[in-house]
This record gives structure tokens, sequence and C-alpha cells, in this order.
């Protein structure tokens, strides 16, 4: 019953009916940190994520992002990525 339910709704009144909590971090939108590059992104950041960034990412942590974004552009609309093991070891 549910199935016809959906199937009926567009994307868009799926979209309407699931709202969630906006995310924002200190006070920026995800939308615009999502825009942001490394160096507009770093006076939001704490002083071992910036250091970190300034001194460049590695081979690993290049990796982890690269798994995440095609795991993101992969899944449909209005659906759940598939689960990244996250953890990197130094």
């Amino acid at each position: 019953m549910a199935d016809q339910e959906t199937t009926g709704l567009s994307a868009a009144e799926l979209k309407k009916k699931r709202t969630f909590r906006k995310f924002t971090y200190r006070g920026v939108d995800l939308d615009q940190l999502l825009d942001m590059n490394n160096e507009q992104l770093m006076p939001l950041l704490h002083c071992r994520a910036r250091r970190r960034l300034s001194r460049g990412l590695k081979r690993k942590p290049m990796a982890l992002i690269k798994r995440l974004r095609k795991a993101k552009k992969e899944t449909p609309e209005l659906e759940k990525p598939q689960a990244i093991k996250t953890h990197l070891r130094d």
C-alpha cells in the first residue's frame, strides 16, 4: 500500500514530504560549504584541521574523499549513499 502511494507522487512531492533539519557549520549552510574551496573553508575550521589542510592531503585521505564522492554520485535522488569504511591509519 505504501508503494502505491509513493509511485503516484513526484520527486518534488517526496522531497517536500521528507523535510529534515537544515545543516549548518559555524553559521554557514551546507550548500555554501560545498561550494567553498579549501582556502575559503580554512577560517571556519579549528587549528588542527587548518594545519592539516595547509600541509596538504596525502594519498590515503584523497582516496577516501574520492570514494565518498563516487558513492554520493552513484546514489539515486532521495536515497542514502552506500556505506563507506572511513577508518584511516597513519
